[in-house]
Protein backbone atom coordinates (compact mmCIF):
# COMPACT_ATOMS: atom_id res chain seq x y z
CA UNK A 1 0.00 0.00 0.00
CA UNK A 2 0.90 3.29 -1.03
CA UNK A 3 0.97 4.72 2.78
CA UNK A 4 3.57 1.96 4.20
CA UNK A 5 6.38 3.04 1.63
CA UNK A 6 9.92 3.39 3.57
CA UNK A 7 9.74 7.13 3.53
CA UNK A 8 6.23 7.50 5.50
CA UNK A 9 6.88 4.59 7.67
CA UNK A 10 10.16 7.11 8.66
CA UNK A 11 8.47 10.25 8.58
CA UNK A 12 5.52 8.69 11.39
CA UNK A 13 8.15 7.48 13.49
CA UNK A 14 9.74 10.19 13.61
CA UNK A 15 6.83 12.08 14.60
CA UNK A 16 5.77 9.39 17.18
CA UNK A 17 9.14 9.81 18.74
CA UNK A 18 9.26 13.50 18.70
CA UNK A 19 5.58 13.32 21.09
CA UNK A 20 6.79 10.39 23.19
CA UNK A 21 10.02 12.76 24.02
CA UNK A 22 7.59 15.61 24.90
CA UNK A 23 5.86 12.95 26.98
CA UNK A 24 8.59 11.59 28.76
CA UNK A 25 9.83 14.97 29.34
CA UNK A 26 6.69 16.15 31.00
CA UNK A 27 6.53 12.88 33.17
CA UNK A 28 10.09 13.24 34.24
CA UNK A 29 9.72 17.06 34.97
CA UNK A 30 7.22 16.04 37.57
CA UNK A 31 7.45 12.05 38.80
CA UNK A 32 11.47 11.58 38.60
CA UNK A 33 13.67 10.99 40.64
CA UNK A 34 10.65 9.23 42.63
CA UNK A 35 13.38 9.26 45.70
CA UNK A 36 13.37 11.98 48.25
CA UNK A 37 16.03 14.40 47.71
CA UNK A 38 17.83 17.24 49.72
CA UNK A 39 19.78 19.65 47.59
CA UNK A 40 21.85 22.42 48.45
CA UNK A 41 23.57 25.25 46.72
CA UNK A 42 25.83 28.53 47.61
CA UNK A 43 24.09 31.50 45.97
CA UNK A 44 26.65 34.17 47.18
CA UNK A 45 30.38 33.90 48.66
CA UNK A 46 31.53 37.38 49.20
CA UNK A 47 34.29 39.58 50.86
CA UNK A 48 34.11 41.78 53.51
CA UNK A 49 37.39 41.99 54.67
CA UNK A 50 40.61 43.68 52.93
CA UNK A 51 42.52 40.80 53.61
CA UNK A 52 40.52 37.90 51.32
CA UNK A 53 42.31 36.70 48.68
CA UNK A 54 39.09 36.87 46.38
CA UNK A 55 40.59 39.14 43.08
CA UNK A 56 37.89 41.67 43.94
CA UNK A 57 38.70 45.44 45.74
CA UNK A 58 36.25 46.02 48.12
CA UNK A 59 35.47 48.66 50.60
CA UNK A 60 33.78 49.20 54.90
CA UNK A 61 31.67 51.65 55.90
CA UNK A 62 30.17 51.30 59.87
CA UNK A 63 30.07 47.82 61.66
CA UNK A 64 32.13 46.24 58.71
CA UNK A 65 34.93 48.00 59.50
CA UNK A 66 34.39 49.00 63.04
CA UNK A 67 34.06 45.50 64.71
CA UNK A 68 37.21 43.15 65.68
CA UNK A 69 38.33 40.51 63.23
CA UNK A 70 36.81 41.79 59.75
CA UNK A 71 39.94 42.10 57.88
CA UNK A 72 39.03 38.83 56.83
CA UNK A 73 35.47 38.20 57.11
CA UNK A 74 33.53 36.96 54.21
CA UNK A 75 29.80 36.21 53.95
CA UNK A 76 27.93 32.89 52.26
CA UNK A 77 24.34 32.46 51.60
CA UNK A 78 23.38 28.49 51.43
CA UNK A 79 20.09 28.27 50.37
CA UNK A 80 18.83 24.23 51.37
CA UNK A 81 16.32 22.96 49.46
CA UNK A 82 14.00 19.48 48.66
CA UNK A 83 14.30 19.33 44.92
CA UNK A 84 12.82 15.89 45.04
CA UNK A 85 9.11 14.27 44.52
CA UNK A 86 8.51 13.36 48.16
CA UNK A 87 8.00 15.48 50.90
CA UNK A 88 10.44 15.08 54.05
CA UNK A 89 9.75 14.77 57.87
CA UNK A 90 12.30 14.70 60.71
CA UNK A 91 12.35 11.41 60.86
CA UNK A 92 13.31 10.65 57.56
CA UNK A 93 17.13 11.76 58.64
CA UNK A 94 19.39 9.06 59.42
CA UNK A 95 21.94 11.13 61.19
CA UNK A 96 22.45 9.92 64.49
CA UNK A 97 22.48 13.30 66.28
CA UNK A 98 19.93 15.41 67.40
CA UNK A 99 20.49 17.60 64.66
CA UNK A 100 20.09 16.60 60.41
CA UNK A 101 22.47 17.81 58.75
CA UNK A 102 26.01 19.59 59.09
CA UNK A 103 27.63 22.42 56.71
CA UNK A 104 31.29 22.38 56.88
CA UNK A 105 32.97 25.43 55.74
CA UNK A 106 36.81 24.64 54.40
CA UNK A 107 39.50 26.88 55.72
CA UNK A 108 37.32 28.87 57.11
CA UNK A 109 35.70 29.94 61.03
CA UNK A 110 32.12 30.59 61.61
CA UNK A 111 31.44 34.25 63.22
CA UNK A 112 27.77 34.32 63.20
CA UNK A 113 24.34 32.76 61.50
CA UNK A 114 21.02 33.92 60.08
CA UNK A 115 18.47 31.83 59.16
CA UNK A 116 15.68 32.89 56.41
CA UNK A 117 12.48 31.25 54.92
CA UNK A 118 9.68 32.29 52.31
CA UNK A 119 7.02 34.21 54.00
CA UNK A 120 4.37 30.97 53.28
CA UNK A 121 6.98 28.74 55.18
CA UNK A 122 7.27 30.35 58.79
CA UNK A 123 6.64 27.09 60.73
CA UNK A 124 9.90 26.05 59.51
CA UNK A 125 11.83 29.02 61.80
CA UNK A 126 10.73 26.92 64.91
CA UNK A 127 12.54 24.09 64.33
CA UNK A 128 16.08 26.39 64.55
CA UNK A 129 17.07 25.74 68.12
CA UNK A 130 19.62 24.72 70.49
CA UNK A 131 17.56 22.05 71.73
CA UNK A 132 16.71 20.63 68.54
CA UNK A 133 20.87 21.27 67.65
CA UNK A 134 21.39 24.35 66.61
CA UNK A 135 24.71 25.35 66.57
CA UNK A 136 27.84 26.22 65.64
CA UNK A 137 31.44 25.32 66.20
CA UNK A 138 35.01 26.19 64.47
CA UNK A 139 33.89 25.56 60.88
CA UNK A 140 31.13 23.30 61.18
CA UNK A 141 27.50 24.32 61.44
CA UNK A 142 24.65 22.14 63.06
CA UNK A 143 21.68 22.16 60.86
CA UNK A 144 18.26 20.70 62.41
CA UNK A 145 15.95 17.93 61.06
CA UNK A 146 13.72 20.55 59.05
CA UNK A 147 10.59 18.98 57.78
CA UNK A 148 10.70 19.94 54.12
CA UNK A 149 7.68 20.03 51.94
CA UNK A 150 8.33 18.77 48.42
CA UNK A 151 9.73 22.36 46.84
CA UNK A 152 9.86 23.96 50.20
CA UNK A 153 13.73 25.92 51.13
CA UNK A 154 15.09 27.90 53.23
CA UNK A 155 18.67 30.21 53.67
CA UNK A 156 21.11 30.41 56.11
CA UNK A 157 23.80 33.67 55.88
CA UNK A 158 26.66 32.65 57.53
CA UNK A 159 29.59 35.16 58.56
CA UNK A 160 32.61 33.50 58.57
CA UNK A 161 36.24 34.73 58.68
CA UNK A 162 39.93 33.31 58.71
CA UNK A 163 39.67 32.48 54.72
CA UNK A 164 39.30 33.44 51.15
CA UNK A 165 36.16 33.21 48.98
CA UNK A 166 35.56 30.45 47.12
CA UNK A 167 36.44 27.47 49.23
CA UNK A 168 35.08 24.27 49.63
CA UNK A 169 31.58 24.27 50.96
CA UNK A 170 30.03 20.53 52.23
CA UNK A 171 26.52 19.79 53.33
CA UNK A 172 27.18 16.62 55.20
CA UNK A 173 23.90 14.22 55.95
CA UNK A 174 21.43 11.37 55.33
CA UNK A 175 17.85 10.73 53.74
CA UNK A 176 16.05 7.65 54.42
CA UNK A 177 15.72 6.21 50.49
CA UNK A 178 16.91 9.36 49.25
CA UNK A 179 20.18 11.48 49.10
CA UNK A 180 21.85 14.66 49.82
CA UNK A 181 23.62 16.55 46.95
CA UNK A 182 24.92 19.81 45.89
CA UNK A 183 23.11 21.54 43.18
CA UNK A 184 23.92 24.33 40.46
CA UNK A 185 24.77 26.96 41.82
CA UNK A 186 22.60 30.63 41.13
CA UNK A 187 24.14 33.67 42.61
CA UNK A 188 22.43 36.83 42.51
CA UNK A 189 24.83 38.05 40.18
CA UNK A 190 24.45 35.11 37.66
CA UNK A 191 21.85 35.19 34.61
CA UNK A 192 18.95 32.70 35.20
CA UNK A 193 18.71 29.65 32.24
CA UNK A 194 15.64 30.98 30.01
CA UNK A 195 14.83 27.14 29.92
CA UNK A 196 15.10 24.75 32.04
CA UNK A 197 17.12 21.40 31.34
CA UNK A 198 14.10 19.50 30.72
CA UNK A 199 12.39 22.12 28.33
CA UNK A 200 15.88 22.29 26.22
CA UNK A 201 16.13 18.65 25.88
CA UNK A 202 12.62 18.65 24.44
CA UNK A 203 13.47 21.56 22.20
CA UNK A 204 16.85 19.87 20.87
CA UNK A 205 14.89 16.28 20.11
CA UNK A 206 12.02 17.96 18.65
CA UNK A 207 14.40 19.97 16.37
CA UNK A 208 16.28 17.02 15.67
CA UNK A 209 12.59 15.23 14.86
CA UNK A 210 11.74 18.16 12.65
CA UNK A 211 15.29 18.52 10.66
CA UNK A 212 14.45 14.63 9.97
CA UNK A 213 11.03 14.96 8.65
CA UNK A 214 12.62 18.24 6.76
CA UNK A 215 15.22 15.71 5.27
CA UNK A 216 12.77 13.69 4.01
CA UNK A 217 10.63 15.60 2.23
CA UNK A 218 13.73 17.42 0.76
CA UNK A 219 15.03 13.86 -0.45
CA UNK A 220 11.76 12.63 -1.66
CA UNK A 221 11.42 13.11 -4.81
CA UNK A 222 7.55 14.16 -5.10
CA UNK A 223 7.12 15.54 -8.44
CA UNK A 224 4.32 13.80 -10.29
CA UNK A 225 5.63 10.89 -13.49
CA UNK A 226 5.72 12.49 -16.49
CA UNK A 227 2.45 11.69 -18.47
CA UNK A 228 2.99 9.33 -21.38
CA UNK A 229 6.33 9.20 -21.97
CA UNK A 230 7.27 8.11 -25.66
CA UNK A 231 10.70 7.91 -27.43
CA UNK A 232 12.54 9.43 -30.41
CA UNK A 233 13.22 12.29 -31.49
CA UNK A 234 11.59 16.21 -31.06
CA UNK A 235 12.89 19.34 -32.34
CA UNK A 236 11.76 22.68 -30.85
CA UNK A 237 11.98 25.77 -32.49
CA UNK A 238 10.85 29.27 -32.96
CA UNK A 239 11.10 32.18 -30.12
CA UNK A 240 14.23 33.05 -28.38
CA UNK A 241 13.07 34.94 -26.09
CA UNK A 242 11.04 31.33 -24.62
CA UNK A 243 14.13 29.60 -25.38
CA UNK A 244 15.62 29.37 -21.58
CA UNK A 245 12.18 27.30 -20.70
CA UNK A 246 12.38 25.37 -23.79
CA UNK A 247 15.91 24.34 -22.96
CA UNK A 248 15.42 23.22 -19.33
CA UNK A 249 11.87 21.20 -19.72
CA UNK A 250 13.34 19.28 -22.74
CA UNK A 251 16.16 18.29 -20.27
CA UNK A 252 14.08 17.77 -17.58
CA UNK A 253 11.66 15.37 -20.00
CA UNK A 254 14.51 13.55 -21.36
CA UNK A 255 15.93 12.65 -18.10
CA UNK A 256 12.64 11.77 -17.15
CA UNK A 257 11.57 9.75 -20.33
CA UNK A 258 14.04 7.27 -21.17
CA UNK A 259 15.10 6.84 -25.21
CA UNK A 260 13.63 10.60 -25.74
CA UNK A 261 15.74 13.17 -27.33
CA UNK A 262 14.49 16.96 -27.47
CA UNK A 263 16.66 19.03 -29.51
CA UNK A 264 15.94 23.17 -29.34
CA UNK A 265 17.00 25.18 -31.92
CA UNK A 266 15.51 28.43 -31.96
CA UNK A 267 16.12 31.46 -34.53
CA UNK A 268 13.11 33.74 -33.87
CA UNK A 269 9.17 32.99 -34.08
CA UNK A 270 8.25 33.87 -37.63
CA UNK A 271 11.52 31.52 -38.39
CA UNK A 272 9.72 29.04 -36.62
CA UNK A 273 6.74 29.32 -38.18
CA UNK A 274 8.02 29.24 -41.77
CA UNK A 275 10.36 25.94 -40.72
CA UNK A 276 7.66 24.09 -39.68
CA UNK A 277 5.57 24.89 -42.47
CA UNK A 278 8.24 23.91 -44.32
CA UNK A 279 8.30 20.54 -42.94
CA UNK A 280 4.85 19.96 -42.93
CA UNK A 281 4.84 20.23 -46.38
CA UNK A 282 7.37 18.08 -46.78
CA UNK A 283 6.74 15.10 -44.69
CA UNK A 284 3.07 14.94 -46.44
CA UNK A 285 1.36 11.44 -46.32
CA UNK A 286 4.24 10.88 -44.00
CA UNK A 287 2.29 11.96 -40.52
CA UNK A 288 2.81 14.79 -38.94
CA UNK A 289 6.69 16.29 -38.67
CA UNK A 290 8.47 15.97 -35.00
CA UNK A 291 8.70 19.57 -35.06
CA UNK A 292 6.97 21.96 -32.42
CA UNK A 293 7.31 25.78 -33.33
CA UNK A 294 6.76 28.45 -30.19
CA UNK A 295 5.80 31.56 -31.13
CA UNK A 296 5.52 34.88 -29.05
CA UNK A 297 1.73 35.73 -30.18
CA UNK A 298 -0.42 34.37 -32.48
CA UNK A 299 0.62 32.68 -36.08
CA UNK A 300 -0.39 34.34 -39.48
CA UNK A 301 -4.39 33.69 -40.23
CA UNK A 302 -3.14 31.94 -43.56
CA UNK A 303 -1.83 28.52 -42.16
CA UNK A 304 -5.06 26.57 -41.28
CA UNK A 305 -2.89 22.92 -41.08
CA UNK A 306 -0.99 25.00 -37.68
CA UNK A 307 -2.43 23.79 -34.50
CA UNK A 308 -1.81 25.76 -31.81
CA UNK A 309 -1.56 25.54 -27.83
CA UNK A 310 -1.67 28.27 -25.64
CA UNK A 311 1.34 27.65 -22.93
CA UNK A 312 2.03 30.67 -21.37
CA UNK A 313 1.82 34.30 -20.94
CA UNK A 314 4.75 36.39 -21.45
CA UNK A 315 5.73 39.68 -20.32
CA UNK A 316 8.32 41.75 -22.10
CA UNK A 317 9.84 45.34 -21.18
CA UNK A 318 12.01 48.25 -22.92
CA UNK A 319 15.69 48.26 -21.89
CA UNK A 320 17.37 51.11 -21.73
CA UNK A 321 21.44 51.55 -21.43
CA UNK A 322 22.18 52.09 -17.96
CA UNK A 323 23.50 55.97 -18.66
CA UNK A 324 20.49 57.18 -20.20
CA UNK A 325 19.12 58.13 -16.81
CA UNK A 326 15.20 57.23 -18.05
CA UNK A 327 13.12 55.16 -15.62
CA UNK A 328 9.46 55.96 -17.16
CA UNK A 329 8.22 56.46 -20.68
CA UNK A 330 4.31 56.80 -22.03
CA UNK A 331 3.48 55.16 -24.49
CA UNK A 332 3.08 58.32 -27.04
CA UNK A 333 7.10 58.68 -26.29
CA UNK A 334 7.52 55.33 -26.91
CA UNK A 335 6.37 55.72 -30.50
CA UNK A 336 8.04 59.02 -31.03
CA UNK A 337 11.26 57.25 -30.14
CA UNK A 338 10.77 54.40 -32.85
CA UNK A 339 9.41 56.72 -35.25
CA UNK A 340 12.61 58.24 -35.33
CA UNK A 341 11.36 61.91 -33.89
CA UNK A 342 13.84 61.76 -30.97
CA UNK A 343 16.95 62.12 -31.29
CA UNK A 344 18.50 62.67 -27.99
CA UNK A 345 17.59 61.54 -24.35
CA UNK A 346 17.60 65.04 -23.05
CA UNK A 347 14.01 65.24 -24.61
CA UNK A 348 12.85 62.71 -22.57
CA UNK A 349 14.34 64.29 -19.05
CA UNK A 350 17.32 62.09 -19.98
CA UNK A 351 21.27 62.70 -19.96
CA UNK A 352 22.42 64.38 -23.10
CA UNK A 353 22.99 60.76 -25.46
CA UNK A 354 22.21 60.28 -28.88
CA UNK A 355 19.50 57.77 -29.21
CA UNK A 356 20.51 54.07 -30.61
CA UNK A 357 17.73 51.82 -31.15
CA UNK A 358 18.61 48.54 -30.84
CA UNK A 359 15.92 45.84 -32.15
CA UNK A 360 15.24 42.73 -33.51
CA UNK A 361 14.75 40.91 -36.96
CA UNK A 362 11.32 40.92 -38.91
CA UNK A 363 11.51 36.96 -37.55
CA UNK A 364 11.36 38.26 -34.11
CA UNK A 365 8.02 37.72 -32.33
CA UNK A 366 9.56 39.96 -29.28
CA UNK A 367 9.60 42.92 -31.95
CA UNK A 368 5.73 42.24 -33.19
CA UNK A 369 4.65 41.69 -30.00
CA UNK A 370 6.07 45.18 -29.65
CA UNK A 371 5.05 46.19 -32.57
CA UNK A 372 1.55 44.64 -32.01
CA UNK A 373 1.20 46.00 -28.31
CA UNK A 374 3.02 49.14 -28.13
CA UNK A 375 3.67 50.96 -31.16
CA UNK A 376 0.48 50.05 -32.79
CA UNK A 377 2.42 49.82 -36.15
CA UNK A 378 5.77 48.84 -37.52
CA UNK A 379 8.86 49.88 -36.31
CA UNK A 380 11.70 53.18 -38.63
CA UNK A 381 13.80 51.41 -41.68
CA UNK A 382 17.12 50.19 -40.27
CA UNK A 383 19.68 52.61 -40.88
CA UNK A 384 22.85 51.22 -39.01
CA UNK A 385 25.02 47.84 -39.57
CA UNK A 386 27.01 48.11 -36.31
CA UNK A 387 24.42 49.66 -34.39
CA UNK A 388 26.66 52.73 -33.43
CA UNK A 389 26.94 54.36 -37.05
CA UNK A 390 24.36 55.89 -39.25
CA UNK A 391 25.18 53.76 -42.32
CA UNK A 392 22.45 57.02 -44.05
CA UNK A 393 23.07 60.13 -42.75
CA UNK A 394 19.96 61.29 -43.79
CA UNK A 395 18.05 58.84 -41.32
CA UNK A 396 16.66 60.51 -38.05
CA UNK A 397 18.19 58.28 -35.40
CA UNK A 398 20.54 54.76 -35.40
CA UNK A 399 18.50 51.63 -35.73
CA UNK A 400 20.14 48.60 -36.36
CA UNK A 401 18.58 44.53 -35.87
CA UNK A 402 19.99 41.43 -34.37
CA UNK A 403 19.27 38.44 -33.94
CA UNK A 404 18.36 36.86 -30.64
CA UNK A 405 17.28 38.61 -26.99
CA UNK A 406 20.93 37.94 -25.49
CA UNK A 407 22.37 40.08 -28.09
CA UNK A 408 20.03 42.75 -27.46
CA UNK A 409 20.43 42.56 -24.00
CA UNK A 410 24.54 42.85 -24.65
CA UNK A 411 24.33 45.56 -27.09
CA UNK A 412 22.13 48.02 -25.02
CA UNK A 413 24.09 47.23 -22.02
CA UNK A 414 27.70 48.26 -24.40
CA UNK A 415 26.48 51.24 -26.34
CA UNK A 416 25.48 54.72 -24.09
CA UNK A 417 21.91 55.76 -24.91
CA UNK A 418 20.92 52.10 -26.38
CA UNK A 419 17.27 51.24 -26.02
CA UNK A 420 16.06 47.85 -27.05
CA UNK A 421 13.69 45.06 -25.55
CA UNK A 422 13.08 41.64 -24.30
CA UNK A 423 11.16 38.93 -22.17
CA UNK A 424 11.34 40.25 -19.07
CA UNK A 425 12.80 37.81 -16.81
CA UNK A 426 16.27 37.71 -19.72
CA UNK A 427 16.21 41.43 -19.08
CA UNK A 428 15.85 41.66 -15.35
CA UNK A 429 18.83 39.57 -14.89
CA UNK A 430 20.75 41.28 -17.39
CA UNK A 431 24.00 43.59 -16.46
CA UNK A 432 24.26 47.20 -17.22
CA UNK A 433 20.76 47.79 -18.44
CA UNK A 434 17.92 49.19 -16.77
CA UNK A 435 14.04 48.15 -17.47
CA UNK A 436 11.57 50.76 -18.15
CA UNK A 437 7.89 51.32 -16.99
CA UNK A 438 5.21 51.97 -19.41
CA UNK A 439 2.90 54.98 -18.72
CA UNK A 440 3.47 54.69 -15.19
CA UNK A 441 3.29 51.00 -14.87
CA UNK A 442 5.83 48.52 -13.91
CA UNK A 443 6.36 45.13 -16.07
CA UNK A 444 5.55 42.86 -12.94
CA UNK A 445 4.79 39.45 -13.63
CA UNK A 446 2.84 38.83 -10.22
CA UNK A 447 0.93 42.27 -10.61
CA UNK A 448 -0.62 41.34 -14.42
CA UNK A 449 -0.89 37.71 -12.92
CA UNK A 450 -3.67 39.10 -9.84
CA UNK A 451 -5.16 42.04 -11.71
CA UNK A 452 -3.89 44.49 -10.92
CA UNK A 453 -1.74 46.02 -13.78
CA UNK A 454 -2.98 46.53 -16.72
CA UNK A 455 0.99 46.96 -18.31
CA UNK A 456 0.59 46.14 -22.14
CA UNK A 457 3.80 44.86 -23.27
CA UNK A 458 2.75 40.89 -22.31
CA UNK A 459 1.49 38.39 -24.79
CA UNK A 460 0.56 34.58 -24.96
CA UNK A 461 2.95 32.17 -25.93
CA UNK A 462 1.97 29.56 -28.52
CA UNK A 463 3.15 26.02 -29.00
CA UNK A 464 2.62 25.08 -32.75
CA UNK A 465 2.51 21.91 -34.75
CA UNK A 466 1.33 20.78 -38.20
CA UNK A 467 -1.67 18.92 -37.88
CA UNK A 468 -2.80 17.42 -34.81
CA UNK A 469 0.16 15.10 -33.67
CA UNK A 470 -1.01 11.25 -32.83
CA UNK A 471 -1.38 11.30 -29.11
CA UNK A 472 0.70 8.99 -28.52
CA UNK A 473 3.44 10.95 -30.27
CA UNK A 474 6.78 12.49 -28.57
CA UNK A 475 5.25 16.03 -29.80
CA UNK A 476 1.84 15.48 -27.88
CA UNK A 477 3.22 14.14 -24.91
CA UNK A 478 6.25 16.84 -24.82
CA UNK A 479 3.49 19.05 -25.38
CA UNK A 480 1.43 17.26 -22.31
CA UNK A 481 4.64 17.65 -19.86
CA UNK A 482 4.75 21.44 -20.96
CA UNK A 483 1.96 22.84 -20.11
CA UNK A 484 0.48 19.78 -17.27
CA UNK A 485 3.38 18.46 -16.17
CA UNK A 486 6.26 19.13 -14.22
CA UNK A 487 6.75 22.00 -17.44
CA UNK A 488 4.36 24.39 -15.40
CA UNK A 489 6.76 24.74 -12.37
CA UNK A 490 9.60 25.53 -15.06
CA UNK A 491 7.63 28.18 -17.02
CA UNK A 492 6.76 29.98 -13.57
CA UNK A 493 10.69 29.73 -12.56
CA UNK A 494 11.42 31.75 -15.60
CA UNK A 495 8.79 34.53 -14.87
CA UNK A 496 5.82 33.56 -17.30
CA UNK A 497 2.76 32.22 -15.97
CA UNK A 498 1.17 28.84 -17.08
CA UNK A 499 -1.86 28.53 -18.99
CA UNK A 500 -3.16 25.70 -17.42
CA UNK A 501 -3.44 27.62 -13.70
CA UNK A 502 -6.33 29.07 -12.79
CA UNK A 503 -5.48 32.46 -13.24
CA UNK A 504 -3.19 31.35 -16.55
CA UNK A 505 -6.73 29.80 -17.97
CA UNK A 506 -8.33 33.56 -17.18
CA UNK A 507 -5.19 35.41 -18.72
CA UNK A 508 -4.74 32.87 -21.26
CA UNK A 509 -8.27 33.01 -22.54
CA UNK A 510 -8.01 37.06 -22.84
Amino acid sequence: MEWLSAENVVAVGTAVLGIAASAGMVWYERRVPRRKRIGYRVQMDNPIGDDVRSGRVNRRLGLFLEAPGMEDATLVLLRIENDGSQGIDRDDYTSPERHGLTAVFADRTIRGVSVTQPTDTDHLMDHFTAERGFGYEGNTLRIPRVPLNRGDHFKLLVLLSGGDVGREIRLIGGIREGEVHPNRSATPDDKPPLFSRASRLITIMLTVCVMTLAGIVVVRDDSPPPVGCEQGRLKLIGSTAFAPVLREVAEEYAQDCAGAAVDVDVHGSTAGIRELAAAGVAAKGKGAPAVVAFSDGPKPGDMPEMRETRVALSVFALVVNDDVGVRNLSTADVRRLYQGRIAGWSELGGRPLPVHLVSRDANSGTRQVFQRRVLGEGEMANSSVDCVGKDYPSAPVTRCELDSTDQVLAEVAELPGAVGYSELNLATRAKGVRVLDLDGSAPSVDAIEHGRSGYPYREIEYAYTYGSPPADSLASSFLTYLTRGNGQSIIRTHGHVPCWTPEGMRLCAT
